[in-house]
């Protein structure tokens, strides 16, 4: 999917800025916090779909923009994240997990929002949310979105935005 040319000429940008702007800060994030370097596999993904044995961390957007920014992530590769920002080895998924991942997606959105909001002001940001399972479905109906494929060391996650005009 993509976001719509009408609410790209509203940002006064285009899909390949966008998707470029929002590459940059998820590497940003994760190198910084994490200390991990990701690679982007360009590949179309719709994360908008079914997930198997991973957790998803949603903030919701709300103001002149509305949406989510979700990240998806392998069960195997949550406990990795967390114990990089927390700086020790996480065995299991508990709440340290949900809260690590809540906060990654949070960075995400709040990083984003600066992209399509002048100072940011006119949209607000949810407190994250995260689900997980062996099997689920994350939908967002009526939703454009940028979904992008990261890779670390062979395993991959998703991050995704999806946007509408209120």
């Amino acid at each position: 999917m993509s976001i719509a040319p009408e609410i790209l000429a509203t940002l006064n940008t285009t899909q390949d800025k966008l998707v470029s702007q929002l590459i940059q800060d998820v590497q940003d994030i994760y190198s910084n916090m994490l200390g991990i370097d990701l690679m982007h596999l360009p590949l179309e993904v719709d994360p908008m779909s079914q997930f198997q044995d991973c957790l998803s961390a949603m903030v919701g957007l709300g103001g002149t923009y509305s949406g989510l920014v979700s990240v998806h992530v392998p069960t195997t590769l949550a406990k990795v994240f967390t114990g990089a920002m927390l700086g020790m080895e996480v065995d299991e998924v508990d709440q340290d997990v949900y809260d690590a991942l809540g906060e990654i997606a949070n960075m995400v959105a709040g990083s984003f929002k600066q992209h399509i909001s002048k100072g940011g002001s006119d949209i607000r940001i949810s407190t994250p949310s995260v689900i997980s399972g062996k099997d689920y479905i994350v939908q967002c109906k009526q939703c454009d979105s940028i979904n992008l494929l990261f890779d670390v060391d062979e395993e991959w996650f998703v991050i995704s935005v999806a946007l509408s005009v209120d």
